[in-house]
């Protein structure tokens, strides 16, 4: 097991370290570190797969990044500090991970399903120097992420894959939209996608969701 603050699961990559990429995923709100791990098996070899556990115990195996409620309108309030507080120890375990694996940041993805998306979303965005890209699937983009959107030059050579659900009546399509729009001056490299399927990941969506890491783990890194 690694020495990193969250709980998880871990897929060694099978390439040595001058090769190796590390892809970390996080689960969506009332699941646990097993979720996501079941896609290890489709994710190429040279990845590094490492599935975290979100710190917020919600029942037993179901755990959240943060709490939220949704009001009359639709919208939705977010406890704040929680996500600070979940944004901050994913960050000191991505460092931790690709320091002990010997992954540079310019080879490390974080990932995530639905309220997982939306913390790899936020650790990009905000913190873009610590990765090479995120992938955000059926996510959203918090609005409270906004104002601490670091400067465009800091995107430059970053990946970003976006899917949504066209029947995802969790957070619908229009949240990809969003998404969309607040990134499309930034210059980083947009894949976005949408899928038939509900708040769920179908076998289209996985395919092409693994070609694009494929291409990834291709690429040169300097």
């Amino acid at each position: 097991m690694l020495d990193i603050p969250l709980n998880h699961l871990h897929r060694p990559a099978k390439v040595g370290e001058d090769a190796a990429w590390l892809l970390v995923l996080m689960h969506g709100v009332g699941s646990n570190e097993q979720d996501l791990f079941g896609l290890a098996p489709y994710i190429p070899e040279n990845f590094h797969v490492l599935s975290l556990r979100a710190p917020y115990r919600m029942g037993p195996n179901a755990n959240a990044w943060f709490e939220f409620s949704v009001n009359a309108d639709g919208s939705r309030t977010i406890h704040e500090p929680q996500e600070s507080a979940s944004r901050v120890l994913i960050l000191q375990t991505v460092d931790a991970a690709a320091r002990q694996l010997g992954v540079p940041a310019a080879r490390v993805i974080v990932g995530g399903f639905s309220q997982g998306g939306i913390m790899a979303l936020s650790v990009l965005l905000t913190r873009p120097e610590t990765v090479a890209g995120a992938m955000a699937l059926h996510s959203r983009l918090l609005p409270e992420i906004l104002p601490h959107i670091a400067p465009a030059q800091a995107f430059v050579g970053k990946q970003l894959w976006v899917s949504q659900g066209l029947q995802d009546g969790v957070i619908p399509p229009p949240n990809g939209h969003f998404i969309r729009q607040q990134v499309q001056d930034l210059p980083l490299a947009l894949s976005y996608h949408e899928f038939e399927g509900a708040h769920e990941i179908r076998q289209a969506e996985l395919q092409a969701l693994i070609e694009w890491l494929e291409r990834l783990g291709l690429e040169e890194v300097a």
